[in-house]
């Protein structure tokens, strides 16, 4: 029988950080500036203020790594500030796809013309068509063909099932998953319960049959489980219908919008339920795995989902964090714990990639290093 192993991962990290404070500095900016225009207008509640101390407490964010900081930390603007591409240029996300997809396929020992299926998953893509994904093969010279798909925070691991499950039906020897996110992008920054939720990054994964994949470090994919459940406690309206509508481009929900304690209160049963249910269909259970990487969107998040699966709370080797410097990077984020976090496993070391977010949607991969 065949099996997919994974090979090879890479990840783009943008050019700028912004921690904390600057952060705060520039939303307190605006709220001062926004008061006095509410003040002058006879609104009499005032906007309150952030600061470090809250975005701590509320996520485990220091930092974010972004592809502009500039933009974001103008006060009279607090957005990425992006050059806009020619259609001869490539995409700012075909870019940032190209450095991951690269290291992927240096550390599987691939060459991108053995590729067969490329697939761009991510939470936003910056245009609907031609994909990016088949931009992105075409400039690596990879072959077979390409799609992009999108299903929020899980992007990353329902490609993994996708690339995984046409692996083991023998239709392709080698997949590679690329997660471009600029979260920065669709993120509310005069809003104070989310200005400080996202980063940008890029990364990716090879994948490969058993029968042909020739890297030392090999982690096989014993089994992935999906699921989703429709919310609308994470939600993003913004749409090719805005201009047939009226719809103001401009407006909040255009960009992400959030109950965060709903969210958290439904996400982490689910996502806890999904992961223990998935190892039983194993005939595992929590203490057989070495490491969780999960999903870095909140760190009180990841601490109970852990606990659930575990059954103890999880030392910082068992679930490691990496949303404290990269901030919540969409689907991209379980990808960078698992890249940062892996290498130092044992032959026959059990792990978890888990991703979850709007949709809802879950996924989980089980994987042992070879």
């Amino acid at each position: 029988m065949t099996h997919a192993v994974i090979t090879g991962t890479g990840l783009f990290t943008p050019p700028h950080a912004i921690d904390n404070a600057d952060l705060v500095a520039s939303f307190n900016a605006w709220v001062d500036a926004e008061n006095a225009r509410r003040a002058e207008a006879g609104v009499e509640e005032p906007l309150a203020h952030s600061s470090s101390d809250f975005i701590v407490k509320a996520s485990g964010i220091h930092s974010r790594y972004v592809m502009d900081a500039e933009g974001i930390l103008d006060p009279e603007r607090m957005r990425p500030r992006l050059s806009p591409r020619g259609n001869d240029e490539p995409s700012i996300q075909c870019e940032m796809g190209l450095t991951a997809a690269h290291q992927a396929l240096d550390a599987a020992g691939v060459a991108a013309g053995d590729i067969d299926l490329v697939i761009v998953a991510c939470s936003n893509l910056e245009r609907p068509y031609p994909a990016v994904a088949v931009e992105l093969q075409a400039a690596l010279g990879a072959g077979g063909y390409a799609f992009d798909m999108n299903v929020a925070c899980s992007s990353a691991t329902f490609a993994i099932e996708t690339a995984a499950n046409a692996i083991r039906a023998g239709s392709i020897r080698r997949a590679l998953v690329v997660n471009p996110e600029i979260c920065s992008a669709h993120l509310n920054f005069r809003d104070r319960d989310s200005h400080f939720i996202f980063g940008d990054a890029c990364t990716a994964l090879v994948l490969e049959s058993d029968e042909v994949a020739s890297a030392e470090s090999r982690f096989e994919i014993l089994g992935t489980r999906l699921t989703t459940r429709f919310s609308n406690a994470i939600r993003n309206n913004a749409g090719f219908l805005d201009r047939v509508t009226d719809s103001d481009p401009l407006a909040t929900d255009r960009l992400f919008v959030q109950e965060g304690r709903r969210v958290f209160k439904e996400v982490c049963p689910l996502v806890a339920a999904l992961i223990t249910d998935h190892l039983a269909s194993l005939e595992l259970a929590g203490d057989d795995l070495a490491r969780l990487w999960l999903h870095q969107a909140n760190r009180h998040m990841n601490d109970l989902i852990a606990r659930r699966v575990l059954g103890h709370a999880p030392d910082a080797e068992q679930a490691p964090i990496i949303l404290d410097r990269y901030a919540n990077t969409s689907s991209a984020g379980s990808i960078i714990a698992f890249h940062l976090h892996r290498h130092d496993l044992s032959p026959g070391a059990l792990g978890v990639v888990c991703s979850f977010g709007a949709g809802y949607s879950a996924g989980s991969v089980v994987v042992r290093r070879q």
